[in-house]
């Protein structure tokens, strides 16, 4: 059998409390105030043998409506309720709003304890049994079995037992999930042992030793000893009620709510995506951006609901919207939630998590109205073929992939792999794991090869654009840490569409081509420099000289450098090619006879005054043939 946890429900003073005692021994009010005030506040947990040694655990939810959000965390975990209905007063307002919350946060087995059989007569009984069966109608609870019992006089326990152990065999093993998860519901400190944290494992496993980080806050820690119904083990799995202790951890750094789970695992988010059913109770339709209290796990978080679909949101309406809060949460995709009421508190609705990282949707955007009501149907291609095309040039890492499906690594990467031998993907960065969805990829070459034909109609004596300046035209592309833009670069010009020249690209076929009066400027232009050697003019006062527009001789002499007739050294000096070979021949003959060379060296070496010697040797220090040591430069050794 899995590991079951029951958990109680029913309003306040039916007897909750008293049936769990009377059935383990266990006092779950702990509190002084409890005990003082005779109802339950905080959780309580205990267990309870099976007649075949199966140990389940029990979580025991105050009744109260002042405490409803208590109840919320303590019904996160449990796989099956024992909903308390009290035989004197049948079904409350408690009653219900619980068989609510059961339902939002998706639990599918339970029964019904009549409690407190020992104050009414036979008929009062029946009663209570009619109004029960009427009440569980169109429920999970319709064909559920009510047992009578008294906590009193012990009537009816052996078969509140025998009905727990039928209904344990019946529940179906937890969908499994590779991510360790615990939500935290109590965080206390003991004596030798330090700070320990208790909740339910909602998923995975953890190990003694093991180092675990405290969601949203990001502290980590390591597992120093755990506890299951008080016996030490040294690993527990999803489905059991668990303490753990840890090491070196201040109990203050740890609040109900937060989440523990192995190191960068989770994603703190400030949004969720989700299908959400607006209760039919409810007495007014939901308007835009309705102020809610989000119940996720244990944690309760203040935020707006955001319908993205319609303007309001009827009774029994069942809406994807996306929930914006005020402090982050980590969920994962299947997540069940309960949102309630900002003022006057009450439940109001509740549903699944279709995406827990999402983006900033706008209203009524088709693409993503569709999108999120396909993540409803669970198939995990078409849901990481959302996720991964969402996510745009940025791509979607592998463990956030985990999230956003939430099935084990094995069929994850199965998926994945069909996906890219079908390259409805493309994997961007294989260290990373980083993917890109197939119509973002073949999106951006389309959008780098426009880049390029504007860039050529813009510069038509250039013979390529340079690689950087491409990249620098798209924002997503910046991070210094994606290859995405080298791996859409060779993909084009190996399907023949650029060509690429060390830190240039071009389209192919692109070709510069000059007019007339152009190719009239670029014959003065060479002449004048392959005239003047290593003792050139400003480029300004050439444009000056041959009384040319700046710009189309500026256009002249680029291109004269892309094609190597014109090297350029620093601020506004260009040499002729030809003269600066013979230079740098010159001055390698030089340093191999002498091993270096001083400024006033080179200056007599090449008869030239000062102006043009400090460009040119400091032109051959950044072509890294020389280097300077001190006062001189020596050839710059090759690796």
């Amino acid at each position: 059998m899995n590991q079951i946890i029951l958990g109680t429900a029913g309003h306040i003073d039916h007897g909750k409390t008293s049936l769990i005692r009377a059935l383990t021994g266990i006092e779950t009010d702990r509190l002084k105030e409890e005990k003082q005030r005779g109802i339950t506040i905080e959780l309580g947990f205990a267990s309870i043998t099976l007649p075949g040694g199966e140990l389940v655990g029990i979580v025991d939810v105050p009744g109260h409506e002042k405490f409803v959000k208590n109840m919320v965390a303590g019904a996160s975990g449990i796989d099956l309720v024992a909903m308390a209905i009290a035989a004197d007063e049948a079904v409350m307002p408690q009653t219900r709003e619980h068989m609510e919350i059961c339902t939002l946060m998706g639990i599918k087995y339970g029964f019904i304890a009549l409690t407190k059989i020992d104050l009414v007569d036979e008929e009062l009984m029946e009663l209570a049994i009619e109004d029960i069966r009427e009440f569980t109608q169109g429920t999970f609870l319709e064909d559920a079995p009510i047992v009578p019992v008294s906590s009193t006089t012990g009537e009816g326990l052996d078969l509140f037992t025998e009905t727990l152990d039928k209904l344990c065999h019946k529940i179906p093993e937890r969908p499994f999930s590779p991510i360790f998860r615990l939500p935290v519901d109590r965080v206390f400190s003991m004596k030798g042992f330090g700070t320990v944290i208790t909740g339910t494992l909602a998923s995975g496993k953890v190990d003694v030793g093991e180092n675990i980080m405290i969601f949203p806050s990001r502290i980590t820690s390591k597992v120093r000893g755990i506890q299951v119904h008080g016996k030490s083990v040294d690993t527990v799995e999803a489905g059991t009620r668990t303490a753990i202790n840890f090491q070196g951890l201040d109990k203050e750094a740890v609040n109900r709510g937060d989440i523990l789970s192995t190191e960068d695992t989770l994603h703190p988010s400030h949004m969720v995506d989700a299908e959400l059913l607006y209760l039919g109770t409810n007495p007014k339709p939901a308007k835009p951006r309705t102020r809610v209290r989000f119940h996720s796990g244990t944690s309760e978080i203040i935020g707006n609901m955001v319908l993205l679909d319609r303007e309001a949101l009827q009774p029994g309406d069942t809406a994807c919207v996306q929930i914006r809060l005020e402090t982050p949460v980590c969920c994962v995709k299947g997540d069940r939630f309960v949102i309630r009421s900002y003022s006057p508190i009450r439940t109001i609705g509740g549903g699944q998590i279709l995406n827990p990282m999402p983006r900033k949707h706008k209203l009524f955007d088709e693409k993503i109205i569709q999108g999120l009501s396909d993540l409803v149907t669970n198939d995990n291609q078409e849901t990481l073929s959302f996720f991964i095309k969402e996510a745009g040039f940025q791509g979607a890492h592998y463990g956030d992939l985990r999230l956003m499906t939430n099935i084990s690594d094995k069929k994850l990467d199965t998926v994945l792999q069909k996906m890219l031998a079908a390259r409805t993907i493309v994997l961007s960065d294989k260290e990373r794991r980083v993917y890109v969805h197939g119509e973002v990829f073949n999106t951006l070459a389309e959008q780098m090869e426009e880049k390029l034909a504007e860039y050529h109609k813009a510069n038509p004596l250039k013979e390529g654009m340079p690689k950087q300046e491409l990249k620098s035209k798209f924002r997503a592309l910046r991070d210094k840490d994606s290859k995405l833009f080298p791996l859409v670069i060779t993909r084009l010009a190996k399907d023949g569409k650029i060509e690429q020249e060390q830190n240039t690209v071009r389209l192919s076929g692109h070709e510069v081509a000059l007019q007339v009066d152009q190719e009239e400027v670029k014959e003065k232009i060479t002449g004048i420099y392959t005239k003047s050697g290593l003792t050139p003019p400003f480029f300004r006062t050439i444009c000056s000289d041959i009384d040319v527009d700046q710009k189309n001789a500026t256009d002249v002499l680029h291109m004269l450098i892309d094609d190597k007739t014109i090297v350029k050294t620093k601020d506004d000096l260009y040499f002729d090619a030809a003269a600066i070979t013979t230079l740098e021949n010159d001055l390698v003959a030089f340093l191999k006879d002498n091993g270096e060379i001083t400024t006033p060296q080179f200056k007599d070496m090449t008869g030239i005054s000062r102006k043009y010697v400090i460009p040119l040797i400091e032109y051959f220090d950044s072509i890294n043939l020389t280097i300077r040591v001190g006062d001189t430069r020596q050839l710059r050794k090759k690796s």
